[in-house]
């Protein structure tokens, strides 16, 4: 067994048996070396985005000092959900490394083919989306894009 994933599984159980949330641990690895490891407190927290993967980005790119950590690769114990691949991806990580897959997930009640289904260009059931005085926000845009020094990411 790879001995990233382990450390992700373990994680994940230590999660579970303290009623944290669901069965499912995170390891960012950077030059071989474990960076952060995190497991899943979306009920510990009560915050939705308190995902596995999330929770171990979080950590990692504080270590690093940085919210863009392209030297580093995930490894998780179920393939990312929408969000967490979102956030993987905004981190510039190159490589996931993942153990189960989403069927598997939904198998057990983490069903995402909702969010799968607005991603992919169908209704919007799930979510009413409703542009509102874009042009109030405009100026925030202008504003960031004429500062001085500011840092994209």
């Amino acid at each position: 067994m790879n001995k990233f994933m382990q450390i992700a599984i373990e994680e994940a159980r230590e999660g579970v048996r303290a009623g944290h949330g669901g069965p499912f641990g995170a390891v960012v690895v950077c030059g071989g070396r474990v960076i952060a490891s995190a497991h899943n407190m979306v009920l510990a927290t009560n915050d939705p985005t308190a995902h596995a993967e999330v929770e171990a980005l979080r950590k990692a790119c504080a270590v690093l000092g940085s919210p863009n950590i392209p030297d580093c690769e995930i490894y998780s114990t179920c393939e990312p959900c929408p969000m967490c691949l979102s956030a993987i991806m905004w981190a510039r990580v190159q490589s996931v490394y993942y153990g189960c897959t989403k069927e598997d997930a939904e198998k057990i009640g983490f069903i995402d083919a909702f969010i799968y289904h607005v991603l992919e260009g169908g209704d919007g059931d799930a979510l009413r989306r409703i542009s509102l005085d874009r042009d109030s926000c405009l100026p925030l845009m202008k504003e960031w894009e004429d500062k001085q020094g500011h840092t994209l990411y």
